[in-house]
């Protein structure tokens, strides 16, 4: 049966940045679908109501912390999450910031800060996983890419760069670990109402420019996102490689 190939029954799954937004709609998604989920937060605590989510749904739940802008701490959570549950399944890299400035004042300490996030601690959650996945023979990995790894958008190079790179490593990836039965895709969301929006939604003007070029005419809701981390962690999506699945409403396509 086709639905069976989306159940992710006694899957263990790691989602970054997973105490609110797009993370946590995900977190949960993965849990109705029969994952067992480690939640991310940057303190302790920070994923507690996703947690208590998920647990409700009679999974089991468990959270590790730390700061991804330390290049110590992706590795030091795959260690713990295959601590905690013996293996890592379906890496979820949703963790993000963003720094808003025109390009000639974007300071040094700004650029560092949100390529180390947004990229460097992908590659670095992503190569611990996969050595990992490749000694259990296979798993699971989906990035979160943007609109911008497409566009250029407007006083934010830095996370443009950042999403840039989060396309271009999901198909380098894919290329080495395919072979190995790791599927290495990516999502790129479009204008979604998160806390990274937030400046977006609340300027007036922009607001209306971009809802006007939106087809479906609103913007976006976490929940949007669950079915398509659902699918690229599942069996459903075994032929899939190096792919940027846009969720968007339809604005690439305008």
């Amino acid at each position: 049966m086709i639905l069976d190939k989306f159940k992710l029954d006694g899957k263990i799954a790691f989602v970054t940045g997973s105490s609110s937004g797009l993370g946590q709609a995900m977190a949960i998604g993965l849990a109705e679908a029969g994952a067992e989920v480690v939640c991310h937060a940057s303190r302790t605590g920070g994923a507690s109501e996703t947690q208590a989510k998920i647990a409700a749904l009679g999974r089991q739940t468990a959270e590790v912390a730390g700061d991804l802008s330390d290049k110590s701490t992706p590795r030091r959570l795959i260690e713990e999450v295959v601590e905690k549950f013996g293996r890592i399944d379906i890496l979820i890299n949703n963790a993000g910031t963003i720094r808003r400035a025109p390009a000639v004042d974007f300071s040094e300490e700004d650029w560092e800060f949100v390529l180390e996030v947004n990229l460097s601690s992908i590659f670095r959650l992503s190569q611990a996983a996969g050595k990992k996945m490749i000694e259990q023979g296979g798993g699971k990995i989906v990035n979160i890419a943007s609109l911008l790894s497409f566009q250029g958008g407007i006083t934010v190079p830095a996370y443009t760069a950042s999403k840039s790179g989060v396309a271009g490593l999901t198909k380098a990836l894919a290329n080495e670990w395919a072979k190995h039965k790791i599927n290495v895709n990516a999502i790129a969301p479009g204008y979604f109402a998160t806390n990274n929006t937030a400046a977006l939604q609340a300027d007036e003007t922009r607001n209306r420019q971009i809802l006007e070029r939106i087809p479906a005419g609103h913007w976006g809701n976490p929940e949007d996102l669950a079915g398509a981390a659902v699918f690229l962690s599942s069996a459903a999506s075994n032929y899939l490689q190096g792919h940027l699945l846009v969720v968007d409403g339809g604005w690439m396509a305008r």
